[in-house]
């Protein structure tokens, strides 16, 4: 097809372009369903065979012919293939498709003129898959409520088109909101407590607390975004807890929720949600008055769906109105029943419908008839139409939460002769019959049961007695799925493997659900729980994952799987919000995986306990876990295990003082690093190696004296995080490097602006331990800045402030700098509490010689000052031991506060001797603070010592 436009309809196509337009607005068509369109376009008028059709949308790729029907029935929809006069793709039987429509065809310059399509916009709504009919008023009421309104909730029963509704306002909200429009659906959760985690993970937020909810709200601080809160009614309280709080802790997010009550939020405008309209009966009704009513016009554009023939007439526009007045105008009923004029007839259809329902109802009058027991009734009288076969088949695939496929259909609801194309043909007559939903967008198509249908599936299940055996079914096929997903994840780029598997999100957790429940398999469980761990690490669900290892534990017993038992505790060791809990996981784990002589886990262990001692500041502790890892590490043909050795021994050196060991070690994992998928390693040890390298690398560089080339590789560390788009990696060069390193040097401008980008990534990710440092480093650039606000009526400092609340890690990074601001600011006893707690805290290492000449320092600022001898002393022994570390820039600091204080005790030529061969020593940082300081009072003595 050329670069021309076709119209037809309301429609243009520009097929060059890949778009389709309604006026001037862009139509959501699945790639299939368009490349399907644009082949029938171009031959309008002729038949197109179903297999020229399958090669266009699936080229060189085998499908069933089912998966056609489904992509047909998707694109007709979109159009709106018989509202009213419209037809657009007839049916030939046994042949293919047509475009009857009439079209025209465009000259290239009009074409061009096309108006431009803005660029995607950030959101994650579905393509629509039905067409929204009668609700366009109650959509542009709440398009304009949502403009000065923070919470609006659509109210209904099931079935009266809540979801419709909401997500044709979301739709016309795209583009509205600078960080997009998100639909989170809740029909899926069982565990209220799942809500707000469900929130982040379709935000894409790494929330790692035990109480999720304060750190969204955090992360969601400063964003400007639209929160669709779909089907709140069974998760109500949890639902209204996360409104509430978002809504008084978040100035920019607004929230659109359905349910089929109100949330009952302070602020909350509700909209209850009606019928639609259709006509009083009359025998007189002819089909053009009929039409103008939206209960007919979804009556008839469904019917027509499976009878491309059906036509509105004088004849049965009566029947039609009697139909959708008995189903009391709910669009969801109204779906169900249209299909059926293609077995019943119209006539049949209203004489079977109100026999039914009358029987179903037990006769009551319709006054006292709720609308959801309607909705009941015809989801009953549409089961009842269907054979046996589809009836198992249908009540199956109430098993499945969130979605599923055409595989797991087949595995899960199936028997085991049955094959893939017996399910998609069933699953193509449950979509027409508007049974099921299906999601024809992606690669392959995705379907679902509406949260009315799959709770009258789950009852057929239980009065069948076959949910046991099905749940049992159901969670062995996404153990199984999962299994080969874990091994996937080792090989497979970490944005394709998820994308692949993170949507059986819910479908793991109903897995799990029954697993572990009394009447389940807790050895599926555990092994599923197994599985799963890579899905979560990458979600970033690790209380999630953290809560589901300690279930599979209580599962395993005794004789449990040595191998399974490992790698859950490899699983909590890496999710454990506590520091003790932590080591005695990656302690068994590595006991485990010596036993078993695993060299992999061993090194993840390894690399646990690590972390886990370094943090504390048990440097001597850390190191040996280090050298251990080094040693395997050695003897493993992977690169980026040795570049990660390189880091551990690096960073363990540094960390004892060992400067110059450290230096050499970091070097040489820079040279070892192979470009990889950043994804497998930040999976196995949480960050990425080589940035990590980078961040203690400017660490060494500038503790050696060499504050410029520190300060450019901590600018790079943090531009290679930005680059890899991974959170943690680059928080960690905000809180080890960029934002130390801008202090160190006195560069207040880049300490600032890197504190804010880690006070913003830390919360919003939900990033505890890290959060710590940000809020430190937060009050240090306050307090240099004299923010009095942030900085000089924060809460009094302690030496508690050392130990995160959360994490229970010792923390010393800013330490220092925040003692020191602390003092500088007036509040010498929080500031030397600090220091006598990390002096405490921490074995001699890399910060020993600024925690002795800071004492020092804070002790001369006392009213009235301690005695000179005692800080003397503290001044020397921090001299001596940044010596003995060679960290020349500690050297220089020690030499500074004891060169000034022999010259106020009138020993300038003393002073000056300490001083100047440290000042002597460096080649560059002449710009920084403390050479800057050095030198000016090296002068000052020069001219005392010519007095």
């Amino acid at each position: 097809m050329d670069g021309r436009a076709i119209s037809f309809g309301p429609y243009r196509l520009l097929a060059a372009r890949r778009l389709l337009l309604e006026g001037d607005k862009p139509v959501r068509l699945g790639g299939r369903a368009f490349d399907i369109l644009s082949a029938l376009v171009e031959r309008a008028g002729e038949v197109v065979s179903k297999e020229e059709l399958i090669a266009r949308a699936w080229p060189a790729t085998f499908v069933e012919e089912a998966n056609l029907k489904i992509q047909v029935s998707a694109l007709r929809r979109a159009l709106g293939d018989g509202q009213g006069d419209n037809r657009y793709v007839a049916t030939v039987v046994g042949r293919g498709y047509n475009f009857v429509a009439p079209i025209r065809r465009e000259e290239p310059s009009r074409a061009s003129a096309s108006p431009i399509v803005a660029r995607a916009a950030l959101h994650n709504l579905p393509f629509a898959t039905t067409r929204m009919i009668g609700r366009e008023e109650i959509v542009t009421t709440l398009v304009t409520e949502l403009s000065h309104q923070r919470l609006v909730t659509v109210v209904g029963p099931g079935g009266i088109g809540k979801t419709t509704v909401g997500l044709g306002v979301a739709e016309r909200m795209i583009g509205f909101y600078e960080h997009g429009v998100w639909l989170v659906d809740l029909a899926p959760l069982r565990d209220p407590g799942l809500v707000p985690s469900a929130v982040a993970t379709v935000l894409g937020l790494q929330i790692r607390t035990g109480d999720p909810l304060p750190a969204l709200v955090a992360a969601l601080r400063d964003s400007r975004i639209l929160l669709m809160l779909d089907n709140c009614e069974h998760v109500i309280d949890a639902a209204a807890a996360l409104a509430a709080a978002v809504r008084s802790g978040t100035s920019g997010v607004n929230i659109l929720a359905t349910s089929r009550e109100p949330l009952g939020v302070p602020g909350e405008r509700g909209h209850r949600l009606g019928p639609l309209n259709s006509p009083e009966p009359s025998p007189g009704l002819t089909a053009t008055e009929a039409a103008a009513f939206p209960a007919v016009q979804l009556f008839v554009e469904r019917a027509t769906a499976t009878v491309e023939d059906f036509a509105l007439t004088d004849a049965n526009a009566p029947l039609v109105v009697v139909i959708c007045r008995r189903l009391d105008g709910l669009p969801l009923a109204i779906e169900f029943a249209a299909p059926r004029v293609e077995a019943l007839g119209v006539e049949g259809l209203a004489a079977r419908l109100d026999d039914s329902l009358r029987r179903l109802l037990g006769g009551q009058r319709r006054a006292a008839m709720p609308r959801h027991r309607t909705m009941r009734a015809v989801v009953d009288w549409s089961y009842g139409l269907l054979s046996p076969d589809e009836q198992r088949f249908f009540r199956a695939l109430g098993m499945f939460a969130g979605g599923f496929n055409v595989e797991a259909a087949a595995a899960v609801a199936m028997d085991a002769a049955t094959t893939g194309a017996d399910a998609i043909n069933r699953l193509a007559d449950l979509v027409a019959k508007s049974l099921v939903v299906a999601d024809a967008s992606g690669t392959k198509p995705r379907f679902r049961l509406l949260d009315t249908t799959r709770a009258y599936a789950i009852e057929q299940l239980d009065a069948n007695g076959e949910r046991e055996r099905l749940a049992h079914r159901h969670a062995e096929y996404y153990r199984d799925l999962f299994e080969r997903a874990e091994a996937a994840s080792e090989m497979r780029a970490g944005a394709e493997w998820l994308a692949e598997y993170g949507s059986e999100i819910d479908n793991l957790r109903a897995g799990l659900d029954w697993a572990f429940s009394q009447g389940g398999d807790g050895s599926i469980g555990a092994a599923l729980a197994t599985a799963a761990v890579p899905l979560w690490m990458h979600l970033s669900l690790l209380e999630e994952r953290r809560s589901r290892a300690k279930q599979a534990f209580g599962a395993l017993g005794t004789g449990a799987n040595p191998r399974q038992e490992m790698r859950l505790h490899d699983a909590l060791g890496k999710s454990a919000s506590e520091a003790p809990e932590m080591e005695a996981a990656f302690t068994k784990e590595l006991y485990i995986a010596e036993s078993l002589e695993d060299a992999e886990y061993q090194l993840r262990a390894l690399h646990g306990l690590y972390f886990c001692h370094s943090a504390n500041g048990q440097y001597r502790a850390a190191m040996r876990f280090a050298q251990r890892f080094h040693d395997l590490a050695m003897r493993k043909p992977d690169a980026n295990t040795r570049v990660l050795s390189g880091r551990m021994m690096g960073a363990a050196k540094h960390f004892l003082g060992d400067q110059i060991s450290a230096r050499r070690h970091l070097e040489h994992a820079l040279t070892l690093y192979e470009p990889t998928d950043h994804g497998r390693g930040v999976t196995r040890f949480a960050t990425d190696s080589r940035v990590i390298v980078r961040v203690f690398y400017a660490r060494v560089l500038w503790l050696r004296g060499h504050a410029d080339e520190a300060v450019r590789t901590a600018e790079m560390s943090v531009a290679e995080a930005q680059g890899i788009g991974h959170v943690m990696t680059l928080c960690y060069a905000l809180a080890l490097a960029a934002c130390p390193i801008s202090l160190w040097v006195g560069d207040l401008a880049a300490a600032t602006r890197y504190t804010e980008l880690l006070v913003d990534h830390s919360r919003k990710f939900g990033l505890s331990l890290l959060s710590t440092l940000a809020a430190r480093f937060q009050r240090v650039v306050a307090l240099k800045v004299g923010n009095l606000d942030t900085g000089s009526r924060s809460p009094p400092a302690s030496p508690k402030e050392i130990v995160d609340p959360i994490a229970s890690f010792g923390v010393l990074t800013g330490l220092t700098e925040q003692a020191e601001a602390l003092g500088n600011a007036g509040r010498i006893g929080e500031g030397l509490a600090l220091l006598e707690a990390g002096i405490e805290q921490s074995e001699t290492g890399w910060l020993t010689p600024e925690l002795l000449r800071l004492k020092g320092e804070l002790l001369l600022l006392q009213s009235p000052p301690a005695a000179v001898e005692p800080v003397e002393d503290l001044f020397r022994q921090a001299l001596d031991e940044s010596r003995r570390q060679e960290a020349l820039s500690w050297e220089l600091r020690a030499a500074t506060s004891l060169a000034r204080l022999l010259r106020d005790q009138g020993s300038p030529g003393n002073a000056t001797t300490i001083l100047q061969p440290v000042y002597d020593r460096f080649t560059e940082g002449f710009a920084t603070a403390d050479l800057i300081a050095a030198k000016q009072l090296l002068d000052d003595l020069d001219v005392a010592g010519h007095r």
